[in-house]
C-alpha cells in the first residue's frame, strides 16, 4: 500500500520524506490556508520534496469553473493531480479533465456507489472518508473493503485512496481491504512508528550495553 502525507506543511512533508516511505501528497484548502501561502507556490514548493502524486482541491462547484481551475493547477507540475468534491458537476468536470489528460482524485466519498460513479466518469483517484463516516456511527472502512470488491469485480484502474484517517488503526484496517493509498496526517505516522515493546526493548538493549561497557573498562 502506497502511504501519502495529508498535510501543506513542508516541515512536515520533509521531516517524512527523509524516512523513506511517503509515497505522495494530499492537501485541501484549509491546510493550504493554515500555511498562508497561495495554492500554486505551496504546490511547487511541495513538489520540490516530493516526486509522487500531490493532490490539490478546487474551489469551484461548477463543472466550467472546475475544469478552468484543473487546468491552471495542473500546469504547476506534471505530478499535480485535481481533487474535486463528489457531486454531478465534479463527474463531468472528471469526464473532460481525464480526457485531457489531467488526473483527478474524487473526494468526499462517502457510498461505495459514489466511488462507482467517479470511476466509471474516469477519476484516477477516489477519496473515500473514514473517519467521519465513524463520527456519525458508521464503520468507515468497511466502505474500503466495499469499493476494493467493486473495482475489482470490474478491472477498475481506479486507485482507491483512504482519507480522514484518524488513527492507525484505520490505517491497518485499509491495509487489510487491500486498500491502494492511505493519506496519513504527521501525527499519525509518527504514531504509527512507535510502539511500547519497542522504546522497551530500545532501553534494554543500551541498558544491557552499558552495563558491558562499564565491567570491561572496569576489569
Amino acid at each position: 500500500m502506497k502511504i501519502f502525507i495529508d498535510t501543506a506543511n513542508l516541515d512536515e512533508i520533509r521531516k517524512v520524506s527523509s524516512w523513506g516511505i511517503i509515497d505522495g501528497v494530499t492537501t485541501n484548502p484549509s491546510l493550504i490556508a493554515r500555511e498562508g501561502k497561495d495554492v500554486k507556490t505551496c504546490l511547487r514548493d511541495i513538489t520540490k520534496i516530493i516526486d509522487g502524486p500531490i493532490s490539490a482541491e478546487v474551489m469551484s462547484l461548477d463543472a466550467e469553473g472546475m475544469i478552468k481551475e484543473g487546468i491552471e493547477l495542473s500546469k504547476v507540475h506534471s505530478n499535480v493531480n485535481i481533487k474535486l468534491p463528489m457531486c454531478v458537476e465534479a463527474l463531468k468536470a472528471t469526464k473532460k479533465l481525464t480526457l485531457m489528460g489531467i488526473k483527478v482524485n474524487v473526494t468526499l466519498i462517502f457510498s461505495a456507489q459514489q466511488a462507482l460513479l467517479a470511476a466509471k466518469a474516469g477519476a484516477s483517484f477516489v477519496s473515500p472518508f473514514v473517519g467521519r463516516l465513524d463520527d456519525i456511527g458508521e464503520h468507515g472502512t468497511n466502505l474500503i473493503s466495499n469499493i476494493t470488491q467493486i473495482f475489482a469485480n470490474y478491472s477498475f484502474d481506479t486507485e482507491i485512496i483512504a482519507a480522514s484517517v484518524r488513527n492507525p488503526i484505520h490505517v491497518l484496517e485499509a491495509a487489510l481491504a487491500g486498500c491502494d493509498i492511505a493519506t496519513v496526517p504527521y501525527k499519525i505516522l509518527q504514531q504509527m512508528v512507535s510502539h511500547p515493546k519497542t522504546d522497551e526493548g530500545i532501553k534494554k538493549f543500551m541498558s544491557d550495553y552499558n552495563n558491558l561497557k562499564k565491567h570491561n573498562t572496569d576489569a
